[in-house]
């Protein structure tokens, strides 16, 4: 008994730190007691029942349904996603899940039929490009003629003295490194352009001039942008050099259309455990561009292999197993920054609010069968770190795929749906792709397909969640420790940046020490807690177990309580969506408004403007695009409705405005002796109210690290 596969089964008698589930009011408990199978045998018992070829089957199989029929695309709330979600549903009753549950919520709908441009290339040969698209109405009911020119990167400047009234413009952009295709479409569109056509010269779609690459739109509607390949611009571009004055006419046959306010659904069906009120959530996303084959398509496989192997091996769990499809994730709110996750955040936040506290984890995937790095990573929540790291160690490894093991890092990003299930007050995780070249080369492209598939990746994490699903569920608290954040929150205060700000950085340091005390002690609780459980478990003492898990309630409840006021309270995000600390955000902008002032004092405009001023806020897009489209996509975070702004509402802490100081300094950079004083003063003016900014987020988390303490307290 103290040993299996690695040593799990001794990392679970020692290794635990907190770990499970439902509120105070839900802890009955089945008085039917079925006997404990060997723990280890129910561990082997899966690794021998999951298969990774039904996984991949199932994964092939989501290509059945498409929008656009030379692409693939599965968009929100299309007939391709709502007849996929369907299929799903069916296979979860069929592999043996029960309550199979279809989950209803409004987004806006996206389906994008075509989008072919034929033109004359320039040896007189007709060509045909067959586009991506972006979340926008266009409609040109049949092939339409149509002016085109190249408009550069569809800057301010490149399009300054260019005619696009009514033409289709074809630009640059290179969305990793400069800027999101939303800036360049309402440039032209304000231009009076009829779209955008976009051409990665870098940044995604790496892998082959072939490639078309498709993202989410993050601006309105009416701002059409269509995608497409180097080969094709290539040619396209020579026809325009060689025409008469830069301009020809095409023929664009295009559909892609929008709707308000229409209606998907996210599905769910469980493995009903001895409390069904405590929850271990299992997700993956089923809309998809491209074919899709990684994002999600094997995400969906993935989850879907691990509810059958869980199923197949005869695993009787302690809570409820939920394994949860979800749609919209890659785009489904209109006019938004923050527009993709829409299903997760509808699920969590407006459908089932009432998982919140009842659920110990939620594990969701993304991208899982292939090997992006050769050591696989887990992203979690601080409070989730050290409890992954010591279950890492124990995960049997697969021959062939990561042989640098596995590694756990923190925070959450919020690239996928998990991020919504976090600040939900769910414990959350995923498997990691983010920093791999995939994102480069392959992400959603028409080359995210089958040629990428590694079994052996995908082997590894069916093992990887299926015991992780386990292992917490032989838990009776959530393995949470708050030391985690604490400490990274103390780490990133600038005693130097405090004290520039005459804010005194020391009480909230000292907050954070005591709380970090409380903490280990609530740790060295739970950590009792579930010891005795899994021993009890382990031993097959069903009264004792059932007992020790009835008397841990309030406390997992306390917990989970306190890792959701620690979500409300300490994440923010960058203008970027990057996740800080709430004092972080003055503190960057009085780091990169003295320095800035520092240079031009010096009379050395060239480094503020290079090198600090574009750091602040969003004022990297100050530099290439006019006012008004500057402003449009800053009033759209600041003025937006809460139903606009979804898992971005209230996390953004403030806003500078430089539009006008920088392009004041970029005119006044090549003149000699150029009066920069109006500049400065407005740049002064903006230092003190970050001053300020940073006292009152600093007051604020101080206030708010003291009422964790009290709720840690409690618990002790």
């Amino acid at each position: 008994m103290n040993k299996f596969i690695g040593g799990l089964a001794f990392s679970m008698l020692i290794g635990m730190t907190l770990g499970a589930c439902a509120p105070k009011e839900s802890t009955d408990i089945k008085e039917e007691v079925v006997p404990e199978k060997d723990l280890v045998d129910a561990n082997e018992d899966y690794l021998s029942a999951v298969d990774v070829d039904y996984a991949f089957e199932f994964t092939k199989s989501l290509e059945e349904f498409k929008t656009n029929e030379k692409l693939g695309y599965r968009t929100a709330g299309s007939v391709a996603e709502l007849k996929t979600g369907e299929k799903i549903a069916e296979e979860m009753k069929k592999i043996g899940l029960t309550e199979v549950t279809k989950d209803e919520f409004t987004l806006d709908t996206w389906e994008f039929e075509k989008a072919d441009l034929t033109f004359v290339d320039e040896n007189g040969e007709e060509h045909l490009a067959v586009l991506g698209a972006y979340q926008v109405n266009f409609d040109t009911n049949g092939a339409k003629e149509l002016e085109i020119v190249y408009g550069g990167k569809g800057t301010a400047n490149d399009l300054a003295n260019l005619d696009v009234e009514g033409k289709l413009v074809l630009i640059d952009i290179n969305q990793r490194e400069e800027w999101w295709i939303n800036y360049p479409a309402y440039q032209a569109h304000l231009k009076g352009a009829a779209a955008v056509i976009a051409v990665q010269e870098a940044g995604y779609a790496e892998t082959d001039e072939d490639a078309l690459n498709a993202q989410d739109i993050c601006g309105p509607d009416d701002a059409p942008a269509f995608s497409m390949s180097q080969t094709d611009a290539n040619q396209l571009k020579k026809a325009l050099e060689s025409s008469e004055n830069g301009t020809m006419t095409v023929k664009f046959d295009a559909k892609s259309i929008v709707k308000m306010d229409g209606k998907s659904y996210n599905y769910y069906g469980k493995i009903i455990g001895k409390d069904p009120e405590s929850y271990i959530i299992l997700s993956a996303h089923y809309d998809s561009y491209f074919t899709g084959f990684q994002d999600d398509h094997a995400a969906i496989g993935l989850m879907m292999g691990v509810a059958k192997g869980l199923v197949d091996s005869g695993y009787q769990p302690e809570k409820t197993i939920i394994f949860n499809a979800l749609a919209a994730e890659e785009w489904g709110v209109s006019n938004s920054r923050y527009d993709w996750s829409t299903g997760a955040y509808n699920q969590i936040f407006n459908i089932h609010p009432e998982w919140v506290g009842k659920a110990f984890a939620n594990m969701n995937f993304e991208l899982p069968a292939y090997e992006h790095t050769t050591q696989d990573e887990i992203r979690s929540v601080y409070e989730l770190n050290n409890y992954l790291t010591k279950f890492a160690k124990t995960v049997p490894s697969v021959d062939g795929v990561y042989k640098d093991g596995i590694s756990v890092v923190s925070p959450l990003r919020t690239w996928s749906d998990d991020f919504s299930f976090g600040i939900a007050g769910v414990p959350a995780l995923r498997n990691d792709f983010q920093d791999s070249d995939f994102m480069r080369t392959h992400y959603h492209s028409q080359f995210d397909n089958e040629d990428t598939y590694n079994a052996d990746a995908l082997k590894f994490h069916l093992n990887l969640y299926g015991l992780l699903s386990m292992h917490y569920d032989q838990t009776a608290v959530v393995p949470l420790d708050f030391t985690t954040r604490l400490t990274e929150m103390k780490k990133v205060i600038d005693a130097d940046i405090f004290g520039q700000a005459e804010v005194s950085s020391d009480q909230l340091v000292a907050e954070i020490d005591k709380v970090i005390t409380l903490a280990e002690e609530v740790n060295a609780k739970v950590s009792k807690v579930n010891d005795n459980y899994l021993t009890a478990l382990t031993e097959e003492d069903t009264d004792k177990a059932k007992k020790l898990y009835e008397d841990s309630r309030e406390l997992n409840s306390g917990l989970l309580s306190a890792f959701k006021y620690a979500e409300d309270q300490f994440v923010r995000l960058t203008w970027e969506d990057d996740q800080i600390f709430p004092h972080e955000h003055a503190q960057n902008n009085i780091t990169n408004l003295a320095l800035a002032i520092d240079a031009l004092n010096k009379g050395d405009i060239t480094t503020a403007i290079d090198e600090y001023l574009w750091a602040i806020d969003n004022n990297w897009y100050a530099y290439d695009f006019e006012k008004e489209v500057f402003d449009y996509f800053t009033d759209y975070v600041l003025d937006a409705p809460k139903e606009k702004l979804m898992w971005g509402d209230g996390r953004i802490v403030g806003h500078e405005n430089l539009f006008d100081p920088i392009n004041a300094l970029i005119e006044k950079s090549g003149q000699e002796d150029a009066d920069i004083s109006a500049e400065l003063a407005t740049l002064n003016e903006a230092l003190e109210r970050q001053k300020a900014l940073l006292q009152k987020t600093t007051a604020e988390e101080i206030l708010a690290v003291q009422e964790l303490a009290k709720k840690l307290e409690a618990l002790k």
